[in-house]
């Protein structure tokens, strides 16, 4: 019996004996040594062995990025609004020696440092830049608490606001500044729009009217140019009658009295007040200048054709028929 209880008695201090010599440290931990109440050492990530009843392990450490809410709080700002907010900071341990013995809780002493700085800045500031240079306070607030945890071997990786309320009556009012200042940059662009319409419409009036002038020129210019080549032509006309008349060809004067003839009865027949047509009696002054017209005709294509053989040229045989 006595040996049991022996044999007992030895696995229970062979389990104490084992269990505060060899120390495990799993990944993202460390463990700080303290003999006799004082640091020496920390203890990495592995399997470690300690002197029992001398060394022991005092804290543990978490090596690993932690996050930390910040409760959310009322604050003031330089223009004396109200707002709500709260944030959210990521922090990690680099120094375990230094979290563990130099502030008592790590935790809540960087909550608290969070909340007083964020009521530091946000109470520098006016409503409008609170709410529209949010990127600034929280690199403001990161500079600032980095540096007053450094002390503690704490690493501010980055801290965020997570929420910023203004109160009801200001909302309200913003929602209605809003509406305004979009009711306003819609007329602005409604009217720049009208303007540009009645501009491109002037524009294309102008064009329009530019183009109908040089229309109107050109025609102008072709309607005078016809006018120039008939008087050309009928002066023509005109003097080779009058070398036919100072030849003494009569014919010559019976086609030019037949032209005006025929034009006159052509007008006097085609005036719309005209409901009766004359016809004249004496057609046979009708037949004879129509003759001269044929004789003239004939004139000319000999004399045409004689021009052609004084230059040794070949003349096709007419059939004398009109």
């Amino acid at each position: 019996m006595e040996m049991l209880v022996f044999a007992v008695l030895f696995v229970v201090l062979a389990i104490v004996f084992v269990s505060s010599t060899v120390i495990i440290v799993p990944q993202g931990r460390q463990f700080t040594v303290e003999r006799f109440g004082r640091f020496t050492h920390a203890l990495q990530p592995g399997i470690h062995f300690i002197v029992p009843l001398i060394d022991k392990v005092g804290r543990k450490i978490s090596m690993m990025e932690s996050v930390l809410d910040v409760p959310r709080q009322e604050v003031i700002t330089k223009d004396n609004a109200m707002v709500s907010c709260d944030a959210v900071v990521f922090t990690q341990v680099y120094d375990p020696a230094k979290a563990a013995y130099e502030v008592e809780n790590l935790q809540l002493a960087i909550i608290n440092l969070a909340m007083t700085n964020l009521r530091t800045v946000i109470g520098s500031l006016e409503l409008d830049q609170v709410l529209s240079q949010r990127d600034e306070i929280n690199a403001r607030l990161l500079a600032t608490i980095d540096a007053a945890t450094t002390p503690w071997g704490v690493k501010v990786v980055r801290i965020e606001i997570k929420d910023l309320t203004p109160p009801a009556n200001l909302t309200d009012s913003m929602a209605r500044q809003m509406k305004a200042e979009r009711d306003r940059r819609a007329d602005i662009t409604e009217a720049e729009g009208s303007r540009q319409a009645a501009i491109l419409r002037a524009e294309g009036l102008k064009q329009a009217t530019i183009l109908e002038a040089e229309a109107r020129k050109e025609a102008a210019f072709r309607d005078a140019e016809a006018r120039e080549r008939s008087a050309e032509a009928e002066a023509k006309a005109t003097q080779m009658v009058s070398d036919a008349i100072a030849q003494g060809d009569v014919s010559a004067i019976n086609y030019f009295l037949a032209q005006r003839y025929i034009e006159a009865f052509a007008q006097l027949a085609a005036s719309p007040q005209q409901r009766t047509v004359i016809v004249p009696t004496e057609m046979a002054g009708i037949a004879g200048a129509l003759e001269g017209i044929k004789v003239l005709t004939e004139t000319a294509a000999a004399q045409a054709r004689a021009d052609v053989v004084r230059k040794g040229g070949t003349v096709l045989p007419t059939t004398g028929k009109s």
